[in-house]
C-alpha cells in the first residue's frame, strides 16, 4: 500500500517519462497575448509581481537581484499550484527540484562573501555582545546554521509539498466513492488548504533567500 502511495510521487514511471516537463509546459501553454494586451490574467501577475517587489525591497539593499528572487518565486508558485491539478506531476514535492534551486544561490552567496567581504563574513560568525568565553561556540553553531542553510530550504519546501499530497492521497484511496461524497466538504477544505500551503512555501522560500543575500 506504501509503495503504491509514495510511487506517484516518482518521477520515472516508464521508459519515455516526461514528468519533469511539468516544470515548464504551463510557460509553452501560455498565450503570448497575455504578455501583450491589458487583460485580467496580465493585471493579477502585474499585482503580485508588484507586491514582491515592494516586500523584498523593504528587506535587501540589493535592489538589483530583486528580479532574480521574484522569477525565482513565482516559479516555485506555479510548479506548486500546477501540481494541484490531477495527473500532474509535482516537481517541487521532490528534493532534486528544491535543492537544485538553494544550492547555487547559497554558494554564489557563500563565495562571494568570502572571497570579495571576508572581514564581514567573519563578524557575521560572532555576533554582537557575545561574551568571550562563548566566541568559539557561536563561531561553531553560527558555522554549522551557515551550511545547513540550502538543505533546510530545499527539505522545508518539499516536506510541506508532499505532506499534503500524502494526506490527498490517503484519504483519496482509502474511501469509497460513497465516502467521498459525504466528506466532499473536507476535500475542498483540503484543496483550500493546499493552495494556501503552495503560496505560502513560495514565499517562505523566495524571502529567506533574499535574507541570505542581505547579510552579505
Amino acid at each position: 500500500m506504501m509503495m503504491n502511495l509514495f510511487s506517484t510521487f516518482d518521477p520515472c514511471t516508464g521508459m519515455l517519462s516526461m514528468n519533469w516537463l511539468a516544470s515548464s509546459i504551463i510557460m509553452i501553454l501560455m498565450n503570448y497575448n497575455y504578455w501583450i494586451n491589458l487583460n485580467n490574467y496580465s493585471n493579477l501577475i502585474l499585482t503580485i509581481i508588484n507586491y514582491m517587489k515592494m516586500e523584498l525591497n523593504s528587506i535587501t539593499e540589493h535592489k538589483k537581484s530583486t528580479l532574480l528572487f521574484m522569477s525565482m518565486g513565482i516559479f516555485i508558485l506555479i510548479n506548486n499550484m500546477m501540481g494541484l491539478l490531477p495527473y500532474i506531476f509535482t516537481s517541487s514535492s521532490h528534493l532534486v527540484f528544491s535543492i537544485s534551486m538553494a544550492l547555487p544561490m547559497w554558494l554564489s552567496f557563500f563565495f562571494f562573501g568570502w572571497i570579495n567581504k571576508t572581514n564581514l563574513m567573519f563578524t557575521h560568525l560572532v555576533p554582537m555582545g557575545t561574551p568571550s568565553l562563548l566566541m568559539p561556540f557561536m563561531v561553531l553553531i553560527e558555522t554549522i546554521s551557515n551550511l545547513i542553510r540550502p538543505g533546510s530550504l530545499a527539505v522545508r519546501l518539499t516536506a510541506n509539498m508532499i505532506a499534503g499530497h500524502l494526506l490527498m492521497s490517503l484519504l483519496g484511496n482509502s474511501c469509497s466513492i460513497l465516502m467521498t461524497l459525504l466528506f466532499m466538504i473536507t476535500f475542498i477544505m483540503l484543496m483550500i488548504f493546499e493552495t494556501a500551503v503552495s503560496m505560502i512555501q513560495s514565499y517562505v522560500f523566495m524571502t529567506l533567500t533574499t535574507l541570505y543575500s542581505s547579510e552579505i
